[in-house]
């Protein structure tokens, strides 16, 4: 299997630092609204029957005000993928050993006005090397202002880099993020990526600049967002709407999203991958 690489160390690194910054300035909405609400941490370790260094990571969960569930987990982890998984993982049909480190983020919000949102990104290596990841809003109750503000954001970042990303990535969030089975996408989209591969320095100085661009993009519209929409008034028909949605959310990560699948089939740990559940939710 890959030791821990300089690479794997350095986007460790970064992640973990996003998390702090990220954790940060939602516990500094939570003091606004009057709430004295903070993260609770729980460390865990993986476990893989003949690997002295499987990795683990840290689930962070907040329960607050303005934020009825949100978490914010980084995990670095390493092993072997079962041998019908290793398929479909890119680079490990012939070698099933793998690293992945990544950060991963899921906000339910108490006010339907205030939309739920996903953020996540990682870097993972079998015999290639890649990163991937993306950000999406959720909102129960659009907003158009909200939604060209997150898109706009995220389309900035991506012309930064590279002038065909933000078509290319908001057109896989759109088919992404789709439940099939209700014939409706789960929220208003953002953008999605995968397989940015690092095969030399350059390319993974590339993508990892990149991706940091994503994360600190995330940082600074979204708690813009929060702030605009968190104090609105709601009515219990906002709230069922919201419940309602919800459950459309916990349906799509439950059947179709391959992180929640990644994290189940390496061992993860079940709190921390199932924390993208929502606190409560409604079927009609």
């Amino acid at each position: 299997m890959p030791d821990w690489s300089e690479q794997t160390r350095e986007a460790r690194g970064w992640f973990e630092d996003l998390r702090n910054r990220i954790c940060a300035e939602f516990e500094a909405i939570e003091r606004e609204a009057g709430s004295e609400a903070s993260f609770e941490y729980t460390p865990w370790n993986r476990e893989e029957e003949g690997n002295a260094d499987p990795g683990g990571g840290v689930r962070g969960v907040m329960k607050g005000q303005v934020f009825e569930k949100v978490g914010v987990n980084v995990s670095t982890v390493q092993g072997s993928f079962a041998p019908e998984f290793a398929k479909t993982i890119n680079g490990a049909e012939d070698d099933p050993s793998f690293s992945a480190t990544g950060i991963s983020l899921v906000a339910h919000m108490a006010n339907p006005h205030v939309p739920a949102v996903h953020m996540n990104t990682r870097f993972l290596v079998t015999a290639k090397s890649w990163f991937g990841g993306g950000a999406d809003l959720n909102p129960p109750i659009p907003y158009e202002e909200d939604t060209q503000e997150f898109h706009a954001a995220f389309r900035a970042a991506c012309a930064k880099h590279n002038p065909t990303y933000y078509e290319r990535f908001s057109k896989w969030a759109d088919e992404y993020f789709y439940i099939p089975h209700r014939g409706v996408h789960r929220g208003v989209g953002g953008i999605f990526y995968d397989h940015l591969e690092c095969d030399n320095e350059a390319a993974f100085a590339r993508n990892l600049d990149f991706t940091r661009d994503v994360g600190e993009t995330f940082l600074d519209v979204f708690p813009r967002i929060v702030r605009r929409r968190m104090e609105s008034d709601f009515t219990e028909e906002d709230r069922r709407t919201q419940l309602d949605w919800r459950g459309r959310y916990a349906e799509f990560n439950l059947v179709y999203d391959r992180g929640t699948l990644f994290g189940l089939k390496t061992g993860g740990n079940v709190d921390a991958i199932l924390m993208s559940l929502p606190p409560h939710a409604t079927w009609a």
